[in-house]
């Protein structure tokens, strides 16, 4: 999720190029001559403080001094309790995680206050990276995927369905195909449950905390040889692709994990219980990367003619097609959802809070186009773990989906079914140019280089000097630098910034 996280995490992680000196600000925040990068944090991240106190405001993340002569070159979120960012080398920094935070603690390492490497290969460089609930994906420069974490997260090759289930997926690499009668009884997972996305103080009684749990009791994490069930982390391993596949985007959610390809083609795996891998099916687990078809399988019945009341353009739109890739990706903590090239928004997976944007609370179990904003292009997407939170190539930004702290940021705690403007008048006149969500939070960076958050603020993870949920954006004060990219971890915010000269 970015996210949600969203749950991540989690949305797509937006790159930011970091070359030589001589370089000049670019429309996209490419960096200026002469000024440097820096990474601020606020929110909740364990390790960072003695007292595992919440950073109510930004503070400068610290290069290591093994860093010595590196730089910033993007932020990447992170998960639960911990932080992840790149360095200009291409080095996977984490900090923020303690030892027994449980799924922080495999996921992203003994890693506390001073950022580290994270152990993958030395000859690899990372270009973008993502996190889940405890899961990472990350890309090298060359497009090869590297994945660790739970294992359940991590592809092994296997399609495990849920044993009450009727039929297989086929395990066809070339074309994936799903089976006709592939169905698969909604998951055990409670849907009212917080789920993956619950606090440091309200995990209790949920799947996740107890995976928790069993993972702080296992601490041999990735540093163990051995195997058996009561080690649930996996090491760093490549993702096996088609031959000729190259990935250039990543998005990992509270279980599960997109990744889009050169040509965009969106892949998927890990768990899909509520559809989230937009496989027309409840499968409940993926465990190798499979296409997910977001062109071909879009359809615009005469259902959906009720979501898209209001649209001048819609009911002229509903037969043609969305576009012929997909350009971004996010992974909500049990939902998904695509943008493509046309400027169409694709949505699948849970939707018990209106997350997938259909006019209703039904669960979505393939890509299904967003009708209510077909009029409207959209650019970027980021998704919570019940919200989702799009950008328009006009800078506007619309939302949609659970908003029980505010996280829609269109001033009420109502949650919407369908895409809702955020019509703040600490907007008027700013147009966002990226979006990211953490588990009940969003943030926003304007053209300007500015940072606006809003939602659920109980860890400080709005960078606004207290612990007050906001349900409209507030712009983070953040002096004199200029913002460049923010990624969202589940309990806290990360910005890349420049510094004056």
């Amino acid at each position: 999720m970015n996210g949600g996280g969203g749950g991540g995490g989690g949305g797509e992680v937006g790159f930011v190029g970091g070359g030589g000196e001589e370089e000049e600000m670019d429309e996209d925040g490419a960096r200026e001559a002469g000024k440097e990068q820096v990474v601020l944090m606020w929110g909740y991240l364990p390790g960072v403080s003695p007292q595992r106190s919440p950073l109510l405001g930004p503070v400068p993340v610290r290069l290591p001094p093994a860093a010595a002569g590196d730089a910033w070159r993007d932020v990447c979120g992170g998960g639960c309790g911990f932080a992840m960012a790149i360095s200009e080398s291409g080095k996977l920094l984490t900090w923020g995680s303690t030892d027994d935070m449980g799924q922080s603690y495999v996921t992203a390492g003994k890693h506390e206050e001073t950022p580290e490497a994270f152990p993958l290969p030395s000859d690899v460089a990372i270009a973008r990276a993502d996190a889940g609930w405890a899961h990472c994906v990350a890309i090298t420069d060359e497009g090869v995927v590297y994945t660790w974490g739970w294992k359940e997260c991590v592809p092994t090759g296997r399609v495990i369905a849920d044993q009450a289930s009727v039929g297989t997926l086929e395990k066809d690499e070339r074309q994936s195909a799903i089976a006709n009668n592939q169905v698969s009884p909604r998951s055990q997972v409670s849907r009212t449950s917080s789920g993956a996305a619950s606090g440091p103080s309200e995990s209790r009684g949920t799947e996740e905390s107890t995976k928790r749990r069993r993972l702080s009791s296992a601490k041999q994490g990735n540093d163990s040889s051995t195997s058996g069930d009561e080690n649930l982390s996996a090491p760093p391993c490549v993702v096996t692709f088609n031959t000729g596949v190259k990935i250039t985007a990543v998005a990992a959610g509270g279980r599960h994990t997109l990744a889009l390809s050169d040509f965009g083609q969106v892949w998927g795996w890990g768990y899909g219980g509520e559809g989230q891998l937009g496989l027309g099916s409840r499968i409940r687990t993926v465990s190798s990367p499979h296409p997910i078809p977001c062109i071909e399988s879009t359809s615009y019945g005469k259902d959906r003619l009720s979501a898209m009341k209001g649209n001048k353009n819609a009911e002229g739109q509903i037969n043609k097609v969305t576009g012929n890739r997909v350009t971004a990706i996010a992974c909500g903590g049990r939902h998904s959802v695509v943008v493509t090239d046309s400027g169409a928004l694709l949505a699948f997976g849970w939707g018990l809070y209106g997350q997938c944007g259909q006019g209703n609370t039904d669960d979505v179990l393939s890509p299904t186009c967003v009708s209510a904003i077909l009029g409207v292009k959209m650019q970027d997407v980021a998704a919570g773990l019940w919200h989702t939170v799009s950008i328009s190539a006009d800078g506007d930004v619309y939302s949609f989906g659970g908003n029980q702290f505010g996280q829609l940021g269109i001033g009420s705690d109502q949650a919407e079914t369908i895409p809702k403007l955020v019509d703040a008048p600490s907007l008027e006149n700013k147009n966002a140019r990226s979006v990211s969500c953490g588990a009940r939070h969003s943030a926003i960076i304007t053209d300007e280089g500015e940072v606006f958050c809003w939602g659920w603020n109980k860890y400080g993870q709005l960078g606004l000097g207290d612990s007050m949920d906001r349900n409209v954006p507030c712009i983070v004060p953040v002096d004199e630098y200029h913002l460049l990219n923010v990624s969202c971890g589940w309990w806290h915010t990360l910005v890349l910034a420049e510094s004056p000269t």
